[in-house]
């Protein structure tokens, strides 16, 4: 068995558009830090905005687009991908964040911690799942440390403003789960087992 993991933060935010967004910002990994974005528009369409053939390659293979998009992606204060601008607000540690810094980062994070957690995930946060498939044989697991919510977010598409920070809803389908209804960032290591 091959294990892949994955550090860093999702960020989560609707819009008043319908255009829901994930943004992936990966600070370790084994393609090394980087960001990739995950779109899906108000009529189901998905689409992922990615740094490189590398990213595209790997985040294919385990998630569900329509179409790619080869571009720069920055992240900072702005972030910035091929036609999406994004600013977010994160605001202060959410209940489940304060949960999630008492557990140590080594079970909270471990397989088998993300498998026993999951079918407690499916029922309290709709849409998210701690554990499933990441296609080609390969099983994911996504082992959350920390969650802050984000109490603001100015979006725009080729210019267009994206209207005001929403709910992620309906939930996002690139995957076997989503991220979290409320717009959030958390803070998460994902394994991946092929």
């Amino acid at each position: 068995m091959e294990r892949s993991r994955f550090h860093g933060e999702i960020y989560g935010v609707g819009t008043e558009s319908g255009v829901r967004i994930v943004v992936g910002h990966w600070t370790d990994s084994p393609l090394g830090e980087f960001t990739d974005i995950m779109v899906e528009f108000p009529d189901g369409r998905r689409l992922l905005l990615a740094p490189s053939d590398a990213v595209r390659e790997f985040v294919t293979s385990t998630y569900t687009f329509d179409d790619t998009l080869i571009t720069p992606v920055t992240f900072g204060p702005e972030i910035t991908a091929g036609p999406l601008t994004l600013r977010v607000v994160v605001g202060g540690v959410t209940p489940l964040g304060r949960l999630l810094r008492v557990i140590p980062s080594a079970v909270s994070t471990a397989p088998w911690f993300c498998a026993l957690t999951d079918p407690i995930a499916r029922v309290v946060l709709r849409g998210v799942r701690t554990r499933g498939s990441a296609g080609n044989g390969r099983r994911e697991y996504y082992g959350a440390r920390d969650q802050h919510r984000i109490t603001a977010a100015s979006a725009s598409w080729n210019g267009e403003d994206l209207g005001a920070l929403t709910p992620v809803d309906p939930p996002v389908t690139f995957g076997f789960g989503s991220t979290p209804t409320s717009p959030s960032v958390t803070t998460i290591t994902t394994t991946i087992d092929s």
